[in-house]
């Protein structure tokens, strides 16, 4: 195995198997859902995350982490495989659940519990235990495994983070940020609640009191992330494991709002990634290279000494060769059939849209009563009172082919891919895209139909017996739909699919 090059007071120094593997670390991974690069470390205004600031300042924060997806189940089964989720038949959200994985991939959860690490997913200190797996091919959370008979992913769940003759891998998802009914109770609740009028939005949003309210609440989900991640931390510390105990921070997805979560833009794609273990890696270090999901799993195995598969399409973080793009998809999100490809570079993003015909504002059911912005901005869009840029967004199709200047147009709001000057920048991202699914079978062009009849019945459900509860979504409203949901289920949508 290539052996991990570590910076260290300003030097590449090399760490061999040998002295790692006479003490080596545990690794707990930490993922927050559905959510940008909006930390106070990564420049986001009013919010405060100090617990992730200190951990950036002690670590490595990385920029350039790009989602192989912008939807969190074809993400995470890239990360649970090291392999891109267009190849392993995992690129369609919520699919496949009763599909074996092709051989020869593993779960890299599997190849830890091999090399004598205990593998743990969630804890009892964070929402909801933060057990979600959520990988589209069959699992499940504890047993053995071995791909016929036995599915089970990891050995614990929910236990503390200490030494038990062992080194640990614990997987940690911060369910909080992912939209939800506790988002109006943690901001009621927060001591501090983020102030809608600090808040600082992009210039695709509408600048409205409903979509500076929401942006607010979502920072406040950020800020009570901030506070799970310490308890962990906490609980480190208490049990004696601090100090070997190497922390990865990322996010599954981008934030689920406008051009987010479920768009190859950077703000669905985009994501935080801060690896922390002061006693051997820099601290304070800011690196920009690329990486993406697949790296992160190549990482992995490289701090836990296991030998990367053939198979899997990263590398580590600590290797010498830098990847030069990401390939990233979008398919099947519920009912909604897309295929959008993206390639991003240091400097440049390009999109290739294969289904234009599907415009961006979908209308689909989960974003209905998950992203107030959407319904104030449609109003205003029939008002006529958006700009261009935030207009483009309501298009009745999108372009083929989108071209960004990643450096001088951050917000990817000028489109230059039918621009002459930027004719060769399209034609080499165009290479890479085609180089990519020339190497790689891209199996999201197979085709399957889309699900999600659930979702589309629960919004048929609103709009014909909670007419005042839908009035209320498309005022902008962010609302607890607990108990219609439960209403829902028990009530109508049984009945009507008996």
């Amino acid at each position: 195995m290539k052996k991990i090059i570590v910076q260290l007071l300003g030097m590449c120094m090399f760490i061999s198997n040998s002295i790692l593997a006479q003490d080596r670390p545990n690794i707990l991974l930490v993922m927050a859902e559905d959510i940008s690069n909006d930390l106070a470390c990564y420049g986001m205004p009013a919010v405060k995350t100090p617990t992730f600031d200190l951990l950036a300042k002690e670590g490595i924060r990385y920029t350039n982490c790009i989602g192989t997806n912008s939807i969190c189940s074809p993400s995470r089964s890239a990360l649970m495989l090291g392999v891109h989720q267009n190849i392993t038949n995992t690129h369609n959200h919520r699919s496949n659940r009763k599909v074996a994985l092709d051989e020869p991939y593993t779960p890299i959860t599997k190849l830890l519990s091999e090399a004598g690490y205990r593998t743990i997913v969630g804890s009892q200190l964070v929402m909801k235990k933060g057990e979600k797996i959520d990988c589209n091919f069959k699992h499940q959370t504890t047993g053995d495994y071995d791909g016929t008979t036995d599915f089970g992913l990891f050995d614990a769940r929910s236990v503390a983070l200490k030494s038990d003759g062992k080194p640990f891998f614990a997987q940690v998802q911060l369910k909080v940020t992912h939209r939800g009914s506790w988002w109006n109770d943690i901001r009621a609740k927060s001591t501090h609640p983020v102030d809608p009028a600090k808040v600082v939005l992009p210039p695709f949003l509408a600048d409205t009191p409903e979509i500076r309210l929401d942006w607010a609440t979502y920072l406040d989900q950020i800020e009570y992330a901030d506070q799970e991640m310490k308890m962990l931390m906490d609980q480190l510390k208490e049990n004696g494991v601090d100090k070997n105990t190497v922390i990865i921070f990322m996010g599954d997805n981008g934030r689920a709002n406008i051009r987010g979560k479920g768009y190859v833009y950077d703000s669905g794609l985009r994501i935080p990634l801060i690896i922390h273990y002061p006693k051997v890696f820099k601290k304070g270090k800011v690196d920009q290279q690329l990486c993406t999901f697949t790296d992160i799993s190549a990482t992995i195995l490289d701090i836990a000494q296991v030998a990367l598969p053939d198979y899997c399409t990263g590398s580590s973080l600590f290797d010498e060769n830098e990847r030069t793009y990401v390939y990233s998809a979008r398919d099947i999100w519920d009912e909604v059939k897309d295929r959008s490809r993206a390639i991003t570079t240091q400097r440049f993003k390009y999109i290739k849209n294969y289904m234009p015909e599907v415009p961006y504002d979908a209308h689909q059911a989960y974003l209905e009563y998950n992203r107030p912005a959407v319904h104030v901005m449609r109003r205003l869009n029939s008002e006529g009172q958006l700009n261009n840029v935030q207009a483009y967004f309501f298009n009745p199709q999108k372009e083929s082919e989108e071209l960004y200047d990643l450096k001088n147009d951050p917000d990817e709001l000028v489109n230059l891919a039918q621009n002459p000057k930027y004719k060769k920048e399209l034609q080499k991202l165009r290479g890479y895209m085609e180089e990519w699914q020339s190497t790689h079978q891209d199996r999201g062009f197979e085709e399957v139909k889309p699900d999600g009849t659930k979702g589309v019945a629960f919004v048929k459900y609103l709009k014909e017996h909670q007419p005042e509860i839908w009035s209320q979504l498309e005022e902008g409203k962010l609302l607890d739909l607990s108990a219609e949901q439960i209403d829902f289920s028990k009530n109508y949508y049984k009945k009507k699919t008996k």
